[in-house]
């Protein structure tokens, strides 16, 4: 059963092998917002400015810490300091067993008591025997007031935070450009292959009626290699069309993450989104960073202008010494607690400094706000103009197209009725194919022009 769980999992994290066929575009556009490894890389740098949230909230309850030392020394002041924390310093180590030695032999008589009893350092205090010395401690300190700081800083993280997903919405905005480009830039080539059929099939039948007259002697040799010639290019321009398609596909699976096979075509022109002022203010990405931007700025000044104010912190201690680890652990405890209070008065003007140049950058973000908002509502007004442009060519190109069919038409029968050249209905059909190629060149263009507007407006969705 557990086997089965693991290569479920194995499975189902895993790109498709299978070619997805029949795709439509709103399933391929549902795929990228989820599938594309630069979104997914995206995605982990939200969750990692996330975290970083949570550090910085973490400031505010202090800091826990648990030590355990162990020492051995043989050292004077070490030893008697050991024997402190302990709990088991006697008046003997201070050398009052060695004074009352000398006192009691200077009572009877002895000088040389006397005098040592006043001059000879104490032996147990000077040359004590190594001891060992085991530590357990609990240390908390805790941030009680500093200016504010600490309540901006987790704002800042906050707010890098939002300013990631607004990084990641953009680039979902430009990964929904990509795959609506190249599901119209595959459908444009599809109706471009199915054109160019119809034209070989033209030029095929163009063959028969030439070489049928050629029997019958109305038509050259020359004839027959002229369109011979038109044939090989036709050909040459399908088969480059196809290699064309096959590239937007494995793009397309690129981005997916994942083989397409076939898509399910859409129409040749993308429809206009509705762009407003309004709807530009609210949705677009970079005036929302811009905003987000000038935030952080403002907190950024605040953090700045704590550094003039104290700060207060607390601290506490409990732990227990003894010579031998664990040993009477309650017997020999012992605390400390206090508060400490810090406040900066000179430091060469850093702060002064550091303050002025936090202003200055809010009064430049403020600037890059009012930049952002007109260089985008420019960029809309030229991207609209440019579309509503390609749709007069793409109305001009399109009536060019039908003429230049109905013309082609024309000169073959005028060519099968020996009142023109097979020269003629050559050049009649290269217009016409001239025409179909700047139709689909000025609806690819417009198309393109389209999903930038959209990019723009953010029609992806708010972050």
């Amino acid at each position: 059963m557990m086997i089965n769980r693991v290569i479920l999992l194995v499975s189902l994290s895993l790109p498709l092998v299978a070619g997805v066929k029949n795709l439509t575009l709103h399933n391929a556009l549902q795929m990228v917002k989820h599938d594309n490894l630069e979104v997914k890389i995206a995605r982990f740098n939200e969750q990692m400015k996330q975290t970083e949230v949570k550090v910085a909230e973490g400031m505010n309850y202090g800091k826990l810490d648990l030590s355990l030392s162990g020492m051995r020394s043989n050292d004077a002041g070490n030893v008697f300091g050991f024997k402190l924390q302990s709990r088991e310093a006697t008046f003997g180590d201070f050398g009052a067993e060695e004074f009352m030695n000398n006192f009691g032999a200077c009572q009877n008589g002895n000088m040389q008591a006397c005098h040592d009893m006043y001059t000879q350092p104490p032996s147990n205090l000077n040359y004590p025997a190594a001891r060992n010395n085991y530590q357990t401690k609990l240390s908390y300190m805790l941030p009680i007031y500093t200016g504010g700081k600490l309540t901006e800083y987790k704002h800042i993280m906050e707010s890098m935070y939002r300013m990631s997903k607004y990084d990641t919405q953009k680039l979902i905005n430009t990964k929904i450009y990509e795959v609506k480009k190249a599901f119209y830039d595959i459908s444009l080539v599809e109706r471009y292959i199915v054109n160019l059929s119809k034209i070989r099939h033209n030029i095929k039948k163009l063959e028969t009626i030439v070489l049928n007259m050629e029997k019958e002697g109305y038509a050259k040799e020359t004839d027959i290699l002229e369109v011979q010639a038109r044939e090989a290019e036709s050909d040459s321009m399908y088969n480059q069309a196809r290699l064309n398609r096959e590239l937007a596909y494995q793009f397309l699976s690129f981005l997916l993450n994942r083989d397409v096979s076939s898509i399910k075509k859409v129409h040749a022109k993308a429809p206009m989104p509705h762009v407003t002022k309004a709807i530009l203010e609210s949705n677009n990405i970079d005036i929302q960073k811009a905003k987000l931007g000038l935030q952080i700025s403002e907190m950024s000044v605040k953090a700045k202008e704590a550094s003039f104010l104290p700060t207060i912190g607390g601290f506490a201690e409990y732990g227990s010494a003894d010579n031998t680890l664990f040993n009477d652990f309650t017997g020999k405890d012992s605390y400390t607690v206090g508060v400490q209070a810090k406040w900066n008065i000179f430091n060469g003007g850093q702060d002064d400094a550091k303050l002025e140049k936090a202003k200055l950058k809010r009064l430049q973000v403020r600037d890059q706000v009012a930049l952002a908002r007109k260089g985008i509502a420019l960029k809309a007004k030229k991207l609209k103009t440019e579309i509503l442009s390609a749709d007069d060519d793409i109305k001009s190109y399109s009536k060019q197209l039908k003429y230049a069919k109905r013309v082609y038409a024309n000169y073959r029968t005028r060519y099968e009725e020996g009142m023109a050249s097979i020269s003629d209905v050559l050049i009649q059909q290269s217009k016409e194919l001239e025409s179909l190629l700047k139709l689909l060149t000025v609806v690819n263009k417009r198309n393109t022009k389209v999903f930038e507007l959209e990019s723009i407006v953010n029609a992806g969705g708010k972050v």
